[in-house]
Order: structure tokens, then sequence, then C-alpha cells
């Protein structure tokens, strides 16, 4: 306990020190002949030094003076009038950040810009150096430096500000529509396209339609070995990230290919062009002949994932495609992934639960940068050579000006899991509603707790101002109001084992019916009495509904006057000496439509 004591208090002193040393700030640059519009750059500063204000209009606009060919480490750094009422621009190295700033201040400068190649660190120093300066320090990088000469030239202001980071951007809105809407709409597929598909079992469709009806049911095994899966992998990304992320990458282009095929193929089905197949061939998929529509939906979905995968750090707009990739295939996982009882949608939700905290709160103690695994691997490693991002994600960039969005978070994220774990959960809970005709009242109740849950997130995350597992608010939220409403209705054994399905329900009372099937015609080789005793022991079941609109012995009347008239139809056809085997043949196929 005292090992774990000491972790604590290291981290929180680490994290304490990271909030008072280092700063994201911006300098606001234009050109000194005022034709251009002013741009703002991140900044990185240490408010020991001197503090910076907040409001842009409070802040002094002064003279940009280049001076990266020096280090600024020696007097004869400085140019001949020294910096009067400038902040001069000098490249980082060669001697303290202390040293720098205090031949900047003897000579007349009124800030300091250290340039640096490598990644921004804060300018450190001691209490006595922070006493005798009074002029705000801060680093910019090289490429920054570069854009700032090709944008404005040579000649140009700038001014050092701070603004206070908002407590809640507006993007957190679209993301919410975005993830409430995903659940909802891939609870509800899920559900109906189940429940459809155990009632048309015997329906032939063509060999795409049937993949898509294909389900993956979860076993508490096969949770293990996820999570299990999850773990390792997400170790292995933080260690190896430079070399798994294009992995990732191209796993995400795969399955998002998929992904919008699935969701887009109904609509297509839809369309009346393009019925026609492909021409007899022996080459792999394409020896099924496929639609012409269907092959066209699936050059198109691929073509849409080759470009995000072209474009993907296209921060203009390469969001936008990866979201809509991310939706698809996330609708898709919901319908193809099923967790057929309440007991297994608690062992998956309680097990990631642990794991989400796990790698978010508890791995700062075990990592040497006191860093969570989670949000370095979300984010991207802060050392990473490549600076790619997983595509895992729902990005939404930042609507608000703040100095972190320009920094370090230009996009809010969510998580795939934080939708897909508790999107299954809405999914059985849609199920169950459509087999004991619950009006989906476990669906509307789960999906609103999703709701408030993912609220709940955005809170503390403005609260805290730190990465948030997402799953930590979502599943107390979506597991609790299940088991309640369950509860509530009296009916928790059911919901817990999955019972409440169809091929678990009680049966309706069945009536038997006999079948007048076709009188056979007069054969020397049968007799009469033969006949009729066959025509007697023929029944067949239905079902027939106590409190329905119509009766089952209405409907079974019905069926039997139609199988009549079109096997009266057929007798007319065929020749007077018809097999009693044919005739049999046709009494067991009325059988089966009436039972259907």
């Amino acid at each position: 306990m005292a090992v774990w004591g000491v972790g604590l208090s290291a981290w929180l002193l680490l994290h304490v020190l990271r909030q008072v040393y280092c700063e994201y700030g911006m300098v606001h640059v234009l050109s000194e002949r005022g034709s251009s519009k002013g741009k703002d750059y991140c900044i990185l500063f240490n408010s020991q030094w001197a503090h910076l204000p907040h409001d842009l209009g409070k802040a002094s606009l002064l003279q940009l003076q280049d001076q990266t060919a020096s280090v600024l480490c020696s007097p004869t750094d400085v140019p001949d009038g020294g910096f009067n009422n400038q902040i001069p621009m000098v490249m980082r190295g060669n001697c303290t950040f202390y040293e720098k700033v205090r031949l900047a201040q003897i000579n007349g400068a009124r800030g300091l810009l250290i340039v640096s190649r490598e990644r921004l660190v804060p300018p450190g120093g001691n209490r006595s150096q922070y006493e005798e300066i009074d002029i705000p320090v801060a680093l910019i990088s090289y490429t920054d430096l570069l854009d700032i000469g090709k944008s404005f030239g040579s000649s140009v202001k700038g001014a050092m500000y701070a603004p206070n980071e908002p407590v809640l951007d507006y993007n957190m809105v679209i993301i919410f529509v975005m993830a409430v809407g995903t659940v909802a709409i891939g609870g509800y597929w899920a559900g109906s396209r189940d429940v459809k598909k155990r009632y048309m079992k015997h329906k032939r469709d063509d060999g795409a339609e049937k993949h898509d009806d294909e389900t993956v049911d979860v076993t508490p095994i096969m949770i293990c070995i996820f999570v299990v899966m999850c773990c390792s992998m997400l170790v292995l990304l933080y260690f190896f990230y430079d070399h798994l992320v294009y992995v990732i990458i191209g796993i995400f282009c795969l399955a998002a290919s998929i992904g919008l095929y699935s969701c887009l193929s109904p609509f297509v089905r839809r369309f009346p062009l393009g019925k026609c197949r492909i021409p007899d061939n022996n080459l792999p998929y394409f020896h099924k002949r496929p639609q012409v529509r269907m092959l066209l939906l699936a050059v198109f979905c691929i073509s849409v994932s080759i470009v995000w995968g072209i474009f993907r750090n296209e921060d203009q707009w390469a969001w936008v495609l990866q979201d809509t990739l991310g939706i698809a295939f996330c609708l898709y996982m919901l319908k193809t992934i099923r967790l057929p009882t309440f007991k297994g949608c608690t062992l998956l939700l309680l097990v990631l639960f642990v794991y989400d905290v796990f790698f978010v709160f508890i791995t700062p103690f075990l990592t040497k940068t006191g860093e969570s695994i989670m949000v370095e691997v979300a984010a991207g490693p802060s050392h990473s050579t490549t600076h790619e991002k997983l595509p895992m994600v729902l990005k939404v960039p930042r609507l608000n000006s703040s100095p972190l969005a320009l920094c370090d978070r230009p996009f809010s994220l969510l998580g795939f899991g934080d939708i897909l774990v508790p999107g299954l959960l809405v999914a059985y809970c849609h199920r169950f509603d459509i087999q004991v005709q619950s009006s989906r009242v476990y669906f509307v109740a789960c999906t609103i707790a999703y709701g408030i849950g993912l609220l709940v997130t955005f809170v503390a995350l403005a609260l805290m101002q730190m990465g948030q597992p997402a799953l930590l608010y979502l599943v107390p939220c979506t597991l609790l109001t299940s088991f309640v409403v369950a509860l509530w209705r009296k009916e928790l054994a059911m919901f817990w084992t999955g019972s409440g399905f169809a091929k678990d329900l009680p049966q309706p009372p069945l009536v038997i019916a006999p079948v007048n099937c076709p009188e056979l015609l007069k054969d020397s080789k049968v007799p009469a009495s033969q006949q009729d005793t066959e025509q007697m022991t023929n029944p067949t079941l239905h079902v027939k509904e106590l409190h329905g609109p119509i009766s089952a012995e209405n409907l079974a009347n019905t069926n039997t006057k139609t199988e009549q008239s079109e096997v009266s139809v057929a007798q007319r056809e065929e020749p007077a000496g018809q097999d009693k085997d044919d005739l049999d043949s046709e009494c067991l196929i009325a059988e089966q439509k009436q039972l259907e």
C-alpha cells in the first residue's frame, strides 16, 4: 500500500507541475504592411517567467526579429542596437533558457521566441531565475517559423497571448448525435433483422443476401479471448506504435469497406436498374454471378476507403470520410455480433469496464513517463516519428479557438469501443422487446441511458480536463437501467437467460384440422375404401390464435380451398393415370404452406 501511495503522490505532483510549468499559448502574426489577415501559431511557454494576457486585445503587438542565425548564448550574438521593443526569434541549443532570456532582456527585448527543430518542451529554470526575468519566453516550432516567412515575408509583427480554454467545445454536440444515433440505429436494425431471420429461415435468397444474414453469437470463452487480445494489442501498440499503426490502418480500410457495403446494399437492392448478372466464369467470387449493381457498389465502397487511406492526414475534410466509414463499420458490427443473453452482456461490459479503467487510470503508475497507455495510443504517442493516428475513433475538429486545439488536440475523439460495447446491449434489449411484445420499453430505456452516460462523460471531461474512459460511465448507466426495467416488469429471469425468445416462449394452443386432399382418380390398383381412409388420416396442425381478429380455423379453411382449386386445375392438365405418390406430395406441400 505504501508503494502505491508513493506512486499516486508522484503522479499527482507530476500532474501539478505540468499544469504550472507547461502551458500552451498563441502568437498572433501579421504582416507589417497590414495587407493580409493574421494567423495564430502555437507556442509553449512557462508562466513562471512571465504571464501572458488572456485577451489578444490586451497583448502588445511588437515586431518579430528573425535572429535564427544565432543561438543567443553570448553578447556577440546580440545585433548592433539590441532588441529595442522587439521579440527576437533565436534557435534553441548551446546554453540554458535562462542565459538566452537574460541576454534578450538586458538588450531591450519585450519577449523571446526560441525556435526548436525538436519536440517542444517548456522552458525551465529555478526560483531565483524566475524572479530576475520579467519578459515572456516561449518555444515555437521550426515548421511554424518557415510558414511565417512563407505567408508574411520578413517584416512581421506578433502578439503573444494565452486565451482560456473553453469548458466544453461545441463539437461535443456533433459527437453526441453521431454516437447515440449509431447506437440507436444499429441496435434497432440488429434486433429487427434477427427476429425477421427467425421467421424466414426457409426463404430462399441469393448468396449475397445469405451472407448478409450471418450472425455470430458471442460466448463467455470468446469474451475472454477478445479481452486478452485487446490488452495484448494495446500494449504492443504502446511499444511498437510506428510499426503496427499501418497494420491497423489497413485493417480499418478493409473492415470499413465491408461495413459500408453492408449498410448501402439494402438501399441499392431497391433500385430497379442493374439487376442483370455477369456472365458465367471461373473467377473467385465472380463465379457466383453477382448482380452488376452490387458489383458497382463494392467498387464504390473500396474506392471510398482507398481515398481515405491516401488523404487520411488532411485535417480539413478527411475526418468526414473517417467518421462515415467508422459509423458504417459500427453498424455492421452491431448487426453481425449478437449477445444471446443478458448474462453475456453483463460479462462483456463489466470485463471491458475494468479493462478501460485499468489502462486509463492505473497504467500511469506503471509507465516511466506517467502517461496513460490508453490515452497515449488513442491520441498517438508524442515520441512517434510517423505522426500517424489510429483510425478506430470518431473525430470532430474543435469549433472553439483555443491553444489546446491549435497545439495538441485539434480534434475531439470517441473510440469505437464506446459505441459498440453498449450498442450490443441495446441490440439485445430490442430483440427481447420484440419477442415479449413489450412496446420496445427495454430498447428505448437502454438507448436513453446510453445518452445520459455519454453526457456524464462529457461533464467529467470538462471538469477534469483530461482523457476519460467513457465505459466508466456508460456501463453502469446502461446495465443498471436494463436491470431495473426487467425487475420492474418482473421479467428478470427471462431477461437474464434470454429465455424470452421465440424458441423458448410457450406455444399457443394447437388445433388439429383435416386437410381435404384432392380426390384420387379411380384406379383399378387402389380400392375406393383405401382412398377414403388415406383422405381421413392425413391431418395437419394449425395454430389457433386465441385473441387474434382472424381465427386459425378460418385461415385453414381458406388455405384448403385455395389448395383444392389449384390441385383441381392441375388434375385437368395431367393425364388420368396420375400416380398416387404425386398427389401425396401435393398434400404435404399444402400442409407445409398452412404451417407457414
